[in-house]
């Protein structure tokens, strides 16, 4: 169906509308010191001498206005003054306590220097000390002991806005560091933030929620400082029961609402995504946003390698949640163009902790059967021995032209596997995504010395360009920001009641679109964070032309890119117009 995309995308360009125009003044009900405290209304030294008459802002603050530019510098000055980034950290999230327009517009005219600090790398460093360093609480906490009531709990929550966006964590399996138990809010929290600054979605129609069951971290459990529920973690028929009672309340109190999966065990994280998928628009980023991101980099690589899809060979090394998703991407990618499903299994090899995945080897977890190699495969490739199915017997004997990581090992990517990659690839793909950065597969740098700077690489944290026989490359980041912030613009102005893993895939075709022949050329596989805004846009019309029946290799339409960037919202202060308590009502 080639074209069809453009086609419906020229046809219709109209979008839900799920959250009020900045177009029109808002109604503010709050007076006095109730309005300087709400973060969400809040412009501090920046109200005007008539907006302090009407809401008894008078003596309140200092006498003169500052404007937000005024404001955003002084800001910025005082954050950079940090000793730390979790200070840095820190400081930028009490300002978001303070003042949500005003953090906003901080991050998107910083957004290389602090998208970082907000999230990774030092996101992490923040849940794991997320009990010694708590200021202020977020969101809502759904532990054991509101089993029954989770409904009451939502939508006492419920501010003047409708919510429209949750992330939800149970904290398990944060980043690469594991069970955070309670310190886990500080991920959705983080995501939401990025969901804000880079696709618009306004502030007041997002909800991080914790789905604090438990934690079986014994440091936590010991100690005292610890926020969270402490008891061990929910397991088997409570756990369930504990997500079954969550997602019918969502669906209840919040129906428009899009809810996006964070950090559960990689198990779990397939089985809850697979049987509520079609209860409530609804996707794990760990396991799609991350396929998709890692399809993106194949995608815009083969510009460079002129590989096509059905003929890469990739080897995923860690099978936990996103290296089924990259995975699943990868494949569903090689049959768009031509392969079989036993060709595309054929062409991708998933290793986990014990080796490669083989048929003749007992899977403990049944997502691991799809993507074990039959024996008659593994044998083909002298791997018909358990005891030689390692990454570096895998890479050897395959002779992969893509090398992706998710195993939270750092150095799994050795100088010896690099090389034997390189000796039969001219351009091997090389990506280490796994996050936060101190558990990179390998340093960039290391992977261009020891392919002679042949290599192209992308990782899943930020580092700086590298300098290499007088060249200097820039090293692209295949976070997963680049799709899900899009994806979920794109549900929502399109009024999609199921994310398809279609739309996934058109997400990562329209990302690989968006690198530029300037930024390959530079060494990146990715789009510069300084574009996210305009990438995200890109995405949710991509998604929203899909979900119209477009192909998923179809470059949505300008005027569907423009119509979606025109719903997104800025942060900027508002015209705010006093309303009675009785007319609010």
């Amino acid at each position: 169906m080639p074209g069809s995309c453009k086609l419906v995308a020229m046809q219709d360009t109209k979008l839900n509308a799920p959250w009020p125009s900045q177009d029109h003044p808002v109604p503010v009900l709050k007076r006095g010191r109730d309005l300087i405290r709400d973060p969400l209304l809040n412009k501090g030294t920046a109200f005007r001498a008539d907006e302090r008459e009407r809401f008894r802002l008078h003596g309140l603050l200092p006498s003169r206005q500052i404007s937000m530019q005024q404001q955003v510098r002084r800001n910025v000055a005082s954050i950079d003054l940090a000793t730390s980034e979790l200070d840095r950290y820190l400081k930028l999230s009490a300002l978001q306590d303070r003042n949500e327009h005003l953090y906003f517009r901080v991050l998107a005219e910083h957004l290389e220097r602090y998208m970082p600090v907000v999230y990774t790398p030092t996101v992490a460093e923040a849940t794991r000390n997320f009990s010694q360093v708590f200021r202020r609480a977020r969101g809502v906490w759904l532990t054991p002991e509101f089993r029954g009531r989770m409904a009451r709990l939502l939508q006492d929550s419920a501010g003047d806005e409708p919510v429209r966006l949750i992330v939800a964590t149970d904290n398990e399996s944060i980043l690469g560091i594991g069970d955070q138990g309670a310190g886990g809010m500080a991920i959705s929290i983080g995501k939401l933030a990025l969901y804000t600054v880079a696709a618009g979605i306004p502030p007041a129609a997002t909800l991080p929620i914790s789905l604090d069951v438990g934690t079986d971290n014994p440091a936590l459990l010991a100690d005292e400082m610890y926020v969270g529920w402490r008891e061990p973690r929910l397991r088997g028929a409570e756990y369930d029961d504990f997500i079954a009672e969550f997602v019918e309340a969502v669906a209840s109190v919040f129906p428009q609402a899009l809810l996006q999966w964070e950090d559960l065990r990689k198990d779990i994280a397939l089985s809850v995504v697979d049987r509520y998928r079609e209860r409530l628009p609804s996707f794990n980023d760990d396991i799609q946003g991350t396929g998709a991101v890692a399809l993106a980099g194949l995608l815009s690589s083969a510009r460079i390698t002129g590989i096509r899809m059905a003929e890469q060979r990739v080897v995923v090394h860690g099978a936990g949640a996103a290296g089924l998703g990259i995975a699943r991407q990868i494949r569903a990618a090689m049959r768009l163009d031509g392969l079989s499903e036993a060709q595309s299994l054929e062409r991708v090899a998933a290793l986990d902790s014990r080796g490669l995945l083989v048929a003749d080897r007992e899977q403990r977890e049944a997502y691991k059967r799809a993507l074990a190699w039959p024996p008659a495969l593994a044998q083909s490739f002298g791997l018909a021995a358990e005891s030689a199915r390692g990454l570096d017997d895998v890479v050897h004997a395959f002779r992969p032209t893509a090398l992706i990581g998710t195993s939270g090992q750092r150095g799994s990517f050795t100088e010896a596997i690099v090389r034997s990659m390189a000796r039969t690839c001219e351009r091997p793909v090389i990506l280490p995504m796994s996050n936060p950065s101190d558990l990179s597969e390998a340093m960039p740098l290391d992977l261009l010395r020891w392919t002679e700077g042949r290599a192209l690489v992308a990782t899943g944290s930020p580092f700086a360009p590298v300098e290499l026989d007088g060249r200097t490359m820039s090293i692209g980041q295949g976070n997963n920001v680049l799709v899900f912030p899009g994806l979920g613009l794109g549900v929502l102005l399109g009024g999609i009641r199921v994310v398809t893993d279609e739309m996934l895939t058109a997400a990562a075709y329209t990302l690989a679109g968006k690198v530029t022949d300037t930024e390959l050329g530079s060494g990146m596989l990715f789009p510069a964070v300084s574009r996210l805004r305009e990438v995200s846009a890109a995405v949710a019309a991509a998604v929203i032309a899909n979900f119209r029946g477009g192909a998923v290799q179809d470059e949505p339409s300008a005027a569907l890119v423009e119509a979606v960037t025109a719903k997104m919202w800025m942060p900027r202060y508002e015209e705010y117009v006093a309303v009675a308590s009785d007319a609010a009502e």
